[in-house]
């Protein structure tokens, strides 16, 4: 980084130079403990009463859901030689999109997918990504629907509850579902995707439009349930997490989000504010005279934008159309691959509470399950979370730690929920 950027940035808040990852990885650990303890916590360690022990059934058959954003998608689901295979798979618009729906019309919809499958199996693995508090049955009570989802009468209900008593009406009784997240089927969809791998603990990491982890944290840990607790996989929701101190053009892009005070990791994190913090921020330096006159316009014409454009500034590619010189080019790239890279090092540190949490890498091999755009196909994120994994994870801790990006892991680790926890 050069220093006119990197002076720029410290003036804004934006970049520490005496950022240190083990000591924010050791602080976020702290939290993650309080969290499982039941005390104030901004990383709220959700139980999911998932159970990730125990050998995955082969030749069963599930029926799988995965509902979230505003895709849909249903499928019979089994196992073979250590491989998910998925039938019948069927994919549609999400109910409220454009206009609202009901509650019952969108039971109604899902019960239409899985209706014809209910023949083969009595088991319902139901990724539902959406705000859900998991009860102690692996139900889900629905707190919100959104993600340009409007379904109302949505808030209380719970998702098996009401999906098996609608099949129930149709003919189908004794149907049971677990409900699911989307991050803990990465983890479960990437362990049975690796069985034979020999990874003796496994985390789910979810950097995409937005930022998640989870992990399986040993039940005398998850104090908070007392003496029920199980080894069981927690639901982090790290993009909760408020520890990690803001720069300038984080204030501003979170009073100007629908939730200010609000997922200040998550708005640090995720792919869907990365390019916004960047075109800040070159707003910002176009009006300190950091830019030439013709690059400041064009900037400062840019509409609210995704990462899409800054990854390709980041790389050097894109960048005539905003200017044809080369001081002007530089600084962009390194704004843009700033921002990718301490999203980055962020990622890093939490998982580094997580192995410490965990004890993971330690005595046996373990392995992040990763899925998400930026993990997926930004050009800077992926490479540089892998080699501060190395540095940190590896080389400065001694943990045998490896990151696994996935792709399309939530009709698996749904089917697997089902079939490790309803026997």
């Amino acid at each position: 980084m050069t220093a006119r950027v990197e002076e720029f940035l410290i003036r804004h808040g934006m970049l520490d130079p005496n950022f240190d990852i083990l000591e924010c990885a050791e602080r976020m650990s702290l939290e993650m403990k309080s969290g499982l303890w039941g005390e104030e916590s901004s990383y709220l360690m959700i139980p999911t009463y998932l159970k990730t022990t125990g050998k995955i059934p082969e030749d069963e058959y599930v029926a799988v859901v995965d509902a979230g954003g505003t895709n849909f998608r249903s499928a019979l689901a089994h196992f073979k030689d250590g491989r998910c295979i998925e039938e019948r798979v069927r994919k549609a618009g999400m109910p409220g999109i454009g206009k609202p729906a009901s509650w019952d019309e969108f039971i109604s919809f899902v019960a239409d997918s899985i209706e014809d499958l209910m023949t083969y199996t009595d088991r319902i693995g139901f990724c539902f990504s959406y705000s859900a508090d998991i009860t102690p049955e692996i139900d889900g009570r629905v707190n919100c629907i959104d993600k340009e989802v409007s379904i109302v009468g949505c808030e209380g209900q719970l998702v098996g509850k009401s999906l098996c008593e609608e099949l129930t009406r149709r003919g189908y009784p004794g149907k049971r579902a677990v409900i699911i997240n989307d991050t803990a089927a990465v983890q479960l969809g990437g362990m049975a995707k690796h069985l034979n791998d020999g990874h003796e603990m496994c985390f789910g990491q979810v950097s995409g439009t937005g930022t998640n982890t989870c992990c399986t944290v040993p039940g005398s840990q998850i104090k908070k349930l007392g003496s029920t607790a199980y080894d069981m996989i927690v639901n982090l929701e790290c993009g909760m997490y408020d520890g990690v101190p803001q720069g300038l053009f984080d204030r501003e892009l979170d009073f100007a989000s629908h939730n200010p005070g609000q997922k200040r990791f998550e708005k640090m994190t995720a792919g869907v504010y990365l390019g916004e913090l960047c075109r800040r921020a070159l707003r910002q330096a176009a009006n300190e005279g950091l830019l030439s006159q013709s690059c400041a316009e064009k900037i400062w014409a840019l509409p609210h934008m995704n990462s899409v454009a800054p990854d390709a500034w980041a790389c050097g590619e894109g960048l005539e159309e905003l200017t044809d010189q080369q001081a002007d080019a530089e600084f962009i790239s390194e704004i843009a691959r700033f921002f990718f890279e301490r999203s980055a090092k962020l990622m890093c540190a939490n998982l580094i509470a997580m192995a410490e949490l965990t004890d993971a890498g330690r005595s046996g091999k373990a392995a992040v399950y990763a899925e998400g755009s930026l993990v997926q196909r930004n050009h800077v994120y992926r490479p540089a979370l892998t080699a501060l994994l190395d540095q940190y994870m590896k080389k400065a801790q001694g943990r045998d730690i490896s990151l696994f990006v996935e792709e399309d892991t939530t009709l698996p680790g749904a089917a697997a929920a089902a079939l490790l926890n309803l026997h």
